[in-house]
């Protein structure tokens, strides 16, 4: 008990001065409830995915940056800048062998993907028969086995082949585009397949019911709806053929080289900037490519 000349003012008798008087009818608010944690937690989002974009982004920016470098030995901080290097990757016939190599084969590959990927989501897509999750589950299996892998079994499978049928597929360029179909296929009934999931069968069906033909339904019906699909499958089909290293080095013929295979074996004997420059134009051309096609067609309406 408090005695009453060192009792506050108010304080009822029986009561602590130490804590505060509650009115009827309230909560006490407890300690440091007042503060907001959403401020906190966007922050700790904002700081994560700024972290994520470093991590993507720094090492593509250090490339672009090296690719201007005067000295021939990379040193920190560059003496000058300079544009000779671009101009040294036409002196170089494996980085134009390789290019060409590596532009014919991913377009190609695209092709093939198209053709033999398109077909496949819309039976997947569409029907209902035994043993389809096992197809849809081994049509996208080169997206999860490694590309060493990848390329070791082709190898002996096309050894395998070749001594069964006398036709002449290792070290060929069609061996080689069969191996970077396969690699593009996934991709494209990926992409496709998901077009496919928001269509609606019955505007196609009431096509069909109107007398058109079940090729022109798809091409007047189904395939404008389908279009972003197919055209970001062929995309990332041809970025995954062009760029292909790992299965590549497998199946190639000697005397045949790809623009990867090109930078791997000047990055044996020299290092400078001139492999800087090359990454650059890469990156230039995937980035060009990419900002045409979804001008016209939103990539963001399938990735």
């Amino acid at each position: 008990m408090v005695p009453a000349a060192t009792r506050p003012a108010g304080a009822r008798p029986g009561t602590d001065p130490n804590v505060p008087v509650v009115a009827p009818g309230t909560r006490a608010v407890p300690p440091g409830a007042g503060i907001d944690p959403r401020p906190l937690g966007r922050a700790a989002l904002l700081a994560a995915a700024a972290l994520g974009y470093a991590v993507v982004l720094a090492p593509i920016l250090f490339v672009c940056w090296l690719a201007f470098f005067a000295d021939q030995v990379v040193t920190f901080p560059p003496s000058g800048y300079t544009l000779r290097w671009f101009a040294r990757i036409t002196d170089q016939n494996n980085f134009v062998s390789g290019f060409t190599t590596s532009l014919r084969l991913g377009l190609a590959a695209m092709a093939g993907g198209l053709l033999l990927g398109v077909p496949a989501s819309l039976v997947l897509a569409r029907r209902r028969f035994p043993g389809r999750e096992a197809l849809n589950t081994l049509l996208l299996m080169p997206l999860v086995v490694p590309g060493v892998v990848a390329g070791t079994a082709i190898y002996v499978f096309q050894i395998e082949a070749e001594l069964a049928t006398t036709l002449p597929l290792l070290g060929s360029f069609a061996g080689l585009l069969l191996a970077h179909v396969m690699i593009t296929l996934p991709w494209t009934v990926r992409l496709v397949t998901a077009s496919l999931a928001g269509f609606d069968r019955a505007v196609e069906e009431a096509a069909l019911s109107l007398g058109a033909t079940p090729l022109r339904a798809f091409l007047r019906v189904t395939l404008p709806v389908i279009r972003p699909g197919i055209v970001a499958a062929a995309l990332f089909a041809f970025i995954v053929s062009f760029g292909n290293l790992e299965m590549t080095l497998f199946l190639v013929a000697p005397g045949q080289i790809t623009l990867p295979i090109a930078i791997l074996q000047y990055l044996q004997w020299r290092i400078d900037p001139t492999i800087a420059a090359v990454s650059l134009l890469q990156i230039v051309l995937i980035g060009a490519g990419m900002l045409v096609t979804d001008r016209f067609v939103r990539l963001t309406q399938v990735l």
